[in-house]
């Protein structure tokens, strides 16, 4: 597995983040969840900082995606190619080809996350999915 930046100050283990994920067809649980715990652990994090799934709509049905959000303990939610599309990360010519949007991992975790998030962990792969983490913006308290 590789993760392809840096990880970003201000991670800690009390981080609340949303798991993007882009796979395969196909695609095991237990990849997935390899690939998670790969993207949490360059942050310094781990399972219980993930609040939600998210991922390209047409895979909400997987059956590795859905074992692996019960596994997590989380929701899952599906975003459209075009809504992915629109989400300013680097991404692939070849994924665009297949599923309509560069990007899926990342750009699901972003969207996901709300405006003014920021991605923690661009994309961690393996050999048939990728991971991305993403931080929802800082609450503040009053």
């Amino acid at each position: 597995m590789t993760a392809t930046s840096p990880v970003v100050p201000g991670a800690t283990t009390t981080s609340r983040v949303v798991l993007g994920l882009g796979l395969r067809r196909g695609t095991p649980a237990a990849e997935l969840l390899r690939t998670a715990d790969a993207a949490l652990a360059a942050c310094g994090l781990d399972r219980t900082a993930v609040i939600l799934v998210a991922t390209l709509d047409s895979k909400l049905s997987e059956p590795g995606l859905c074992a692996a959000a019960r596994e997590l303990g989380v929701p899952m939610v599906g975003h459209p190619a075009a809504v992915l599309a629109a989400v300013p990360v680097a991404g692939s010519a070849r994924v665009a080809a297949a599923v309509g949007t560069p990007s899926v991992a990342e750009a699901a975790a972003l969207a996901s996350a709300g405006p003014a998030a920021r991605l923690l962990a661009p994309r961690t792969a393996s050999a048939s999915a990728t991971a991305a983490l993403a931080a929802p913006p800082q609450e503040t308290t009053r």
